[in-house]
């Protein structure tokens, strides 16, 4: 047997692997999995030059998988000024004040919203006055620059968002009384002299404000994607997280972020994009489809670090933001996708297409599955899907017989549970005789289908969904929904870890511990199957490798 280069052991060893033990020790080489088992085992592959650490009893698992990241989007948050530590007008107004102190005049100040990260939950109601500060206020301690204090991004937290701008952005933006926003859900707040008076509360889920009345605020740029996603690594890796799957795809200038950061060599986190595309029709889908994306065809094209393979295809949406997006092009704020509205009709026309030219399809369906399905059943009578791997994203309601149709067609599922169950799950408590067909988890693994788990970003640790797949809290009463479909806590790591992989064809390199698997792992701070259940989406990890590499080090482990 070759000799290992590193050695973890006294450990407690969850390969992942369907049935196996847990291994007391791990040896790596080459980038790859060695041998992994008892400590007597792994011991035979030591040689004179080996490292061996010591884990003194802890943790290891396969690189956790986030089957739904939105990675691109954590680094971005630390480009502005937090607000996260305001409780009154008086502290906000203190950070744009320094803001302005330190920016030449005329410069856009703009920061993050008010509120606490990750959701920023009630915004200005965390706030003594309970209110956003109006333009005369922020006029006051920025009168030489445009000011602008976002709303919260309705994907972190729960609508409404408020805005707050001073005079300046308002008159860049000609914004006055008479100003009608071209897009649905946005109010600009008169004041008492029937003038704007700076606010503008928004309903949508994903903020529209600024492809509509606020177009002149200065967008992320390429460099600040750039220096975002340098940002994001390492908070995943903390988390243990080793590689992505983006199925609600990514704009082209997201794939060119990425692409970028991989060829400087600076891409730690073994990436898996799908497209999200910009056409506006079928007639321009056909043509990039057939001239453009052969790249994207089949399983995709790329190296084990980046690869890139179909496109996501949106159902529903609204016609007017979907415009507004794509004039803003190439920005799409914080989604980092190209925002769609698709009738069914659309939908079915774009997936016919993606079928003839060989592209995989991912969409998002929450409540739309059997739809869904209907238009993939139709195209397999015509272009067999099994061994596509199409994938339907972010399930909600899902029958029995959804889940017979799911694994006829050979698709991939992925879940959002933190997202779907403890923070937008309220509503779904009141459907009692439905709730074990919401996000029935146990019910779809039992089934043999390889369900993967993503964090959405919300927060950005895999570990807050395995507590949701385990807990299934709803955060306003702190009831379960469907508690016959809550998994074990070794079920829910099974679909942030094995099953992930399934979502790249990468079942045989990564997801679990086993000779000639990618050195993935980390090394965790707590045994996530004993750790007190309100404590497990806490779990951090202490050490993290890709490919035997070092991409987190928090215990100075490998010093």
């Amino acid at each position: 047997m070759a000799a290992a280069e590193l050695i973890l052991a006294n450990g407690q060893v969850l390969t992942m692997e369907p049935g196996a033990a847990p291994g007391q020790a791990v040896a790596l080489a080459g980038g790859r999995v060695l041998a992994v088992g008892s400590e007597a085992e792994v011991a035979r592959t030591r040689a004179a030059g080996t490292r061996v650490i010591d884990l003194g009893g802890r943790t290891v698992l396969p690189g956790l998988v986030d089957a739904h990241a939105h990675m691109e989007r954590e680094g971005l948050k630390t480009l502005r000024p937090s607000l996260a530590h305001a409780t009154c007008i008086a502290d906000l107004l203190a950070v744009v004040a320094a803001e302005a102190a330190r920016t030449p005049p005329g410069r856009w100040i703009v920061t993050m919203p008010v509120g606490r990260p990750p959701f920023y939950f009630g915004g200005p109601s965390n706030l003594a006055e309970r209110r956003m500060p109006n333009r005369h206020e922020l006029d006051a301690v920025a009168p030489d620059h445009p000011v602008y204090i976002p709303g919260l991004f309705g994907n972190w937290g729960v609508p409404p968002g408020h805005s707050a701008l001073n005079s300046r952005a308002l008159a860049l933006h000609r914004i006055d009384e008479h100003t009608c926003p071209d897009c649905g859900g946005l109010q600009i707040e008169l004041g008492d002299d029937g003038r704007p008076n700076g606010v503008i509360v928004e309903t949508n889920k994903r903020p529209l404000v600024e492809f509509s009345v606020l177009t002149q605020v200065p967008a992320f740029g390429f460099d600040d994607r750039l220096e975002g996603l340098r940002r994001s690594l390492p908070l995943y890796h903390a988390c243990g997280t080793t590689s992505i799957y983006e199925g609600h795809g990514s704009s082209p200038e997201t794939i060119a972020v990425y692409r970028r950061l991989w060829e400087e060599g600076g891409l730690s986190m073994r990436t898996r994009l799908c497209v999200s595309p910009t056409w506006s029709n079928v007639a321009e889908a056909r043509l990039a489809m057939r001239d453009w994306l052969a790249h994207a065809r089949g399983r995709g094209s790329g190296d084990p670090m980046l690869a890139i393979g179909g496109i996501y295809v949106g159902l529903g949406g609204d016609r007017a933001a979907a415009n507004a997006v794509r004039r803003a092009l190439p920005n799409t704020g914080w989604m980092g996708f190209v925002e769609w509205a698709n009738r069914i009709e659309d939908f079915r026309d774009y997936a016919w297409l993606a079928a003839e030219h060989d592209l995989r399809v991912h969409s998002v369906v929450v409540d739309r599955l059997t739809e869904v399905l209907e238009v993939f059943e139709a195209i397999d009578a015509r272009f067999p899907l099994a061994g596509r791997r199409w994938v339907v994203e972010h399930v909600g309601y899902v029958t029995a017989s959804d889940i017979e149709r799911v694994k006829r067609l050979g698709l991939m599922v992925t879940s959002i549970p933190f997202y779907m169950l403890w923070k937008n799950g309220a509503p779904r408590l009141a459907d009692r005789e439905r709730q074990e067909e919401f996000l029935p988890q146990r019910a779809l693994l039992e089934a043999g289908l390889p369900l993967a788990a993503g964090s959405d970003n919300i927060p950005v640790s895999l570990f807050t969904a395995v507590w949701a797949s385990v807990a299934r809290e709803e955060r306003t009463t702190g009831r379960a929904i469907g508690p016959g479909q809550a998994l074990s806590r070794l079920q829910a790591l099974e679909t942030v870890t094995r099953n992930g992989a399934f979502l790249s064809f990468e079942e045989d390199r990564k997801g679990t511990l086993a000779p000639g698997r990618y050195a993935d792992l980390a090394v965790l701070d707590a045994d996530p199957l004993t750790v007190p259940l309100e404590a497990l989406g806490q779990v951090h990890a202490e050490l993290t490798l890709v490919g035997g590499r070092a991409v987190h080090d928090s215990g100075g482990w490998l010093d």
